[in-house]
This record gives C-alpha cells, structure tokens and sequence, in this order.
C-alpha cells in the first residue's frame, strides 16, 4: 500500500511540482504577453537595435535570450546568415539542398539517359555496345512490311577524315607579383 517513502518526502515532492507548475505558468503568460506586443516596442524596452542593422555575429547573441518572441529570434538568425559567409555560402556537399519538386524549374522537352530499373549507366553501356555491334557501312536497310519499297539507295559517300588528336595543353601556372613599395 506504501510505495516506500514516508510523509514527508511525498510532500516535498508535491511541493516541488507545485513550484514547478507555478513557473511554467509564469513563463507561459510573459510569453503571451510579448507575442501580443508590436516588436518595436520589446526592442525598445530591452534597449535592443533592430535586427537587420545588426552587424555582428556576435551581437546575435542577445536576441537568443529565452524571454524574447521566436519571431525576433527569426529575424535576428536571419541577419546571422547574411553576415557570416560560412553559413551564408553553401558548398554543394549539402545531400538535399536543392528542391527537385518545383515543376517551374524544369525545362521542357528534357531527355536522359536514366531508366527506371536499369539505372543511368546501364542504359548507356547497352546503347554504346549496340553501336559498337553495328556497322552503318555494310548494313543494309529492308523495307517494313508496311512502307513502300525503296525505289533507289544513293552512292554512300566517302567519310570524311577523322580529326586529328587534340595536343595536349601545357600547364599554366599561377605566378603572383606584390608591390613592396
């Protein structure tokens, strides 16, 4: 019938967590209050500048507090990413940064190499052994059954020659001059 503590650590308990529920609401209601306030007027009051005419990194630090509205803390991160390039710059290595889903993005008549199944590179080994099979000088055409006829073939023309190989470039390097004067 006892769950193994006396009186008096089960009212202690209960004091703490009537504390506890006392300051949740306390922080709640200072909450609301702030979220019906214009932002001007919090700023002003917390001796705060604007946060787009922050020009710090580290002045971010004072919009983090606890007792401002989220919609400060926005706008000063925001200001954040502006000012230091390292967050403002994405490298590229970022998995899914981009947004594939908007359809406005997509340019029209677009073709690849990818089939569903098979993948990217086996859709192009496939095609390249197949033209590597086929040889366009001795083939010859046969009419489907359901086109006319052919009445005649032209001459085939002779290739043309092959480019010659491309050279190789020479390296370029970088060479930097400073003016000591």
């Amino acid at each position: 019938m006892s769950d193994g503590r006396d009186f008096w650590s089960r009212r202690r308990a209960g004091v703490e967590a009537e504390a506890q529920a006392v300051e949740v609401r306390m922080v709640e209601t200072e909450a609301a209050r702030l979220e019906a306030r214009p932002d001007d007027e919090i700023l002003t009051e917390l001796d705060l500048p604007e946060p787009e005419a922050l020009d710090s990194p580290d002045a971010v630090r004072d919009f983090l507090r606890a007792e401002l509205p989220q919609r400060l803390k926005t706008r000063a991160l925001r200001r954040l990413w502006r000012l230091n390039p390292t967050l403002a710059n994405l490298d590229g290595l970022v998995d899914y940064g981009e947004d594939y889903t908007d359809a406005a993005t997509v340019v029209e008549n677009l073709q690849t190499a990818y089939q569903v199944g098979k993948g990217m590179l086996t859709a192009f080994v496939e095609e390249t052994e197949e033209q590597a099979t086929r040889d366009p000088v001795t083939e010859e055409i046969e009419p489907e059954a359901d086109t006319a006829p052919l009445v005649a073939q032209a001459d085939p023309q002779p290739l043309p020659e092959p480019d010659p190989a491309p050279v190789a470039m020479p390296q370029r390097r970088m060479r930097f001059s400073f003016d000591t004067a």
